[in-house]
């Protein structure tokens, strides 16, 4: 059996990512993202939260570093990797990060809210359902669409 490591979370981002260059000239950018996952306790909290690394390059990196906020709640597609080092100490240390090959923000700005504050996508859900009515005003003929699509 092969393996397989994949990773999706959706989270906040903690604070404004970071982004440097490799000595070749690679960008990267590392930020932290929020995750809350359910747990009920005995001191009555009914979630916890994880905050857990990421990792972007290249273009992705750009696109976080560029457009990512404090507070922005995203959804991150990569995998885990484990880095070991020692550290100045001599001692030996491993670093649990997600690399990330793809980035989706989740809603947007508010109307009236302030900065880091998100609607949770109710802004886009009712923007693609304006841009669905005009796909249905326009009608499929309008546009080339045949009426029998292959899927």
């Amino acid at each position: 059996m092969s393996s397989y490591n994949k990773v999706i979370l959706i989270g906040r981002v903690t604070a404004q990512p970071e982004m440097r260059y490799t000595q070749t000239g690679k960008p990267v950018t590392t930020f932290t993202l929020a995750v809350d996952r359910a747990q009920k306790k005995t001191d009555g909290k009914d979630k916890e939260t994880d905050f857990i690394s990421i990792v972007t390059w290249q273009k992705l990196a750009e696109i976080c570093s560029n457009y990512l906020d404090k507070g922005r709640l995203i959804c991150i597609e990569g995998r885990l990797q484990v880095r070991s080092y020692t550290g100045q100490d001599g001692q030996k240390r491993k670093v649990y990060e997600v690399v990330a090959s793809d980035m989706r923000m989740l809603g947007r700005p508010g109307k009236g809210e302030g900065p880091g504050e998100y609607d949770g996508g109710f802004a886009a859900a009712a923007e693609a359902e304006d841009a669905s009515k005009e796909f249905d005003r326009l009608g499929a003929g309008d546009i080339g669409i045949e009426d029998d699509m292959p899927f």
